[in-house]
């Protein structure tokens, strides 16, 4: 059996459970960056390490590049195998799962073959954030719950894939409002990515406008930012790495919102609201009338600030451009 993890957390609590069958963390944060429709895995492979390697995770494009190459060569060679799925209910895993459930369609694997494994919660746990929160044993008892895929879930996570890497979010909404009975938590996903979209108030993601209002509310440094932005999740999704690129950018744009300290450590630095952060947050300016936008949201590539789709928040859905 071929076991797919979220990342390296789940699959190293996986050996330490005893776990002796191959395990391949997929590694990728799909909801940042550029994941554009109609490339051939490699070409895919090459977009997302260009982009990782210039979000500074790993600085070396090369090494991304050959890691997402192993990892796509293994799923195609033991594609033959039975397959469990070690996830979650986030938009993290819940991308991952798309992705990986639309390869191995394209790779001919009977549903049948593959099985599921994806909590949102856990008994004794008041605050779910993750497999790696779970001692090994526990987390290995997940398999009695873990459910075998059919057809449905295929063709749902197709739907989404396509979706998602549109170049044109026009489907989100639907995807978002829909319901799989295999893959029950992936309308919540879409409705979270949905809101990574500049807002029709003030042109903010929901991650970006979280941000200014936890420096407003008092966190003084970006780890302290990044903590609080994960404690309004619902379902925590957003790395370190991310939070902290987004930050950057908010305080480098052309008509900054933030201003970041000197620290050596990106964790330790200082960060504090500018006037103009001040104003956006308070809905008397607008963030891309400002700065403009340069940002991918899978397969949509948002550059101009009078055509970008926007998420309109008393609507709660996307509006296109006018």
């Amino acid at each position: 059996m071929l076991h797919i993890t979220n990342g390296d957390v789940a699959a190293d609590r996986l050996r330490e459970a005893g776990v002796e069958e191959p395990i391949l963390p997929w590694r990728d944060v799909l909801h940042d960056g550029p994941v554009p429709a109609g490339l051939s895995d490699t070409e895919l492979a090459q977009v997302r390490a260009a982009f990782l390697a210039r979000q500074g995770s790993v600085d070396d494009e090369q090494a991304i590049l050959r890691d997402l190459q192993v990892r796509d060569d293994t799923l195609r060679r033991l594609a033959g195998e039975p397959i469990l799925l070690w996830f979650e209910a986030d938009l993290y895993d819940q991308l991952q799962i798309l992705q990986v459930l639309d390869r191995l369609r394209r790779l001919d694997v009977d549903p049948s073959t593959v099985t599921l494994v994806c909590v949102g919660e856990h008994p004794g746990l008041t605050r779910f954030l993750g497999l790696g929160q779970l001692e090994p044993r526990a987390l290995l008892s997940l398999r009695e719950r873990a459910r075998s895929l059919t057809p449905e879930a295929f063709d749902a996570a197709e739907a989404g894939w396509a979706a998602f890497t549109a170049p044109e979010p026009r489907d989100l909404a639907a995807m978002a409002r829909g319901t799989s009975a295999s893959l029950p938590y992936l309308g919540e996903a879409f409705g979270r990515l949905m809101r990574e979209y500049p807002g029709v108030s003030d042109g903010l993601s929901l991650t970006q406008r979280r941000i200014l209002a936890a420096v407003e509310a008092g966190a003084g440094t970006m780890g302290e930012v990044f903590r609080w932005v994960g404690e309004q999740e619902r379902r925590p999704y957003l790395g370190d790495r991310s939070c902290f690129a987004v930050m950057t950018e908010l305080a480098t744009c052309p008509e900054p919102l933030l201003t970041l300290g000197d620290d050596d450590t990106e964790e330790a630095r200082a960060v504090q609201l500018t006037p103009a952060g001040r104003d956006v947050l308070d809905g008397r300016r607008d963030h891309l009338a400002l700065n403009g936008v340069n940002r991918w949201i899978g397969g949509v590539h948002l550059t101009d600030p009078e055509t970008a789709w926007r998420y309109d928040e008393r609507r709660e859905t996307l509006t296109p451009p006018r």
